[in-house]
């Protein structure tokens, strides 16, 4: 049997996940927490796609945030497995964060959600009224209130109830000093500097879709995928000069639907790659040239043969 020193054996570790319906607030939180952009967040629903894992490194713990897609009742192919990956992950969590935000009252997407979270018996649940700066002090309450009622109701215990603000920073770090004791005894899972545990291609491909989908304000949010196809460095640079060539295909569903991505003379997607640029060279900390190109993959929601191609 191994002996433990004092020191490692009160050092925690484990993983943390946010649920709530779409645009609850849940990547916004995970930025907060971890300070630093890793889960892509946009006012947009359904646009995390990814497992994106953000770290929160302190000296006696590491809380590994696992962002899952929202949970929603599914309409095509493309949802049902979202669904799964959210249940899957759900079930091997150490706790689960409810996202609920402050500025609208519980609906049927919320009790969905509740009502799933209530078959997950073993695994603590902290509800997280995010968004608190956008209410005053009495609608709080009244929130604080009817997240408690829900519980009772569903047969829910929730091991906290916590109001936060990801925006002004309200509460952010009292949130992880909760989370963590839940967490089981550990040595670190991860390296000091990481962050998250997405591969870096992956990381760039949710930038550049970020990035794709602002301004966009009709049906595009479903229709676009972006699958990294290379990164290189340049050949031939100096070594005080380097440079990434990032070649990058932006995918939507019909011919249709190109000319909003490109823009009038191509002055939108020029946008969406300046933009995702800057972001992706502050991410890889070296200079990006960004190849980007948009192509039509018919229907590929609802494609099992196109999904894996696209990486679902």
């Amino acid at each position: 049997m191994s002996v433990r020193t004092e020191s490692s054996a009160a050092h925690r570790a484990g993983f943390a996940c946010f649920v709530g319906r779409p645009n609850a607030g849940k990547s916004t939180l995970t930025n907060a927490l971890v300070g630093t952009k890793v889960a892509i967040t946009s006012n947009r629903p359904q646009t995390t796609r990814h497992t994106v894992r953000g770290i929160v490194h302190r000296p006696e713990a590491q809380l590994v945030l696992v962002d899952t897609p929202g949970l929603h009742k599914p309409r095509t192919l493309l949802g049902e497995r979202l669904n799964d990956v959210v249940r899957t992950t759900w079930s091997e969590v150490d706790v689960i964060g409810f996202c609920l935000p402050a500025d609208q009252k519980i609906g049927p997407g919320d009790r969905y959600i509740a009502a799933e979270l209530a078959d997950i018996k073993k695994t603590p649940k902290v509800a997280i009224v995010t968004k608190t700066d956008l209410v005053d002090s009495k609608a709080l309450a009244a929130q604080l209130i009817a997240i408690d009622q829900l519980g009772k109701e569903l047969g829910i215990e929730w091991a906290e109830i916590i109001p936060v603000s990801a925006v002004g920073a309200t509460q952010v770090s009292l949130l992880a000093d909760l989370l963590v004791p839940m967490l089981p005894e550990s040595p670190p899972l991860y390296p000091e500097g990481d962050l998250t545990d997405e591969p870096e291609q992956v990381m760039v491909a949710e930038l550049i879709r970020e990035a794709a989908l602002e301004g966009v304000r009709d049906e595009l949010p479903h229709s676009i995928a972006v699958v990294v196809e290379e990164m290189l460095p340049r050949q031939d640079r100096p070594a005080d000069k380097p440079l990434l060539d990032v070649h990058a295909n932006v995918y939507i569903e019909r011919p249709s639907q190109k000319g909003i991505i490109i823009g009038p003379k191509g002055k939108r997607l020029k946008e969406v790659g300046t933009k995702s640029r800057k972001h992706i060279e502050a991410l890889l900390g070296t200079p990006v040239f960004l190849d980007l190109h948009v192509k039509v993959a018919k229907d590929w929601q609802r494609d099992p043969k196109q999904l894996r191609k696209l990486g679902f």
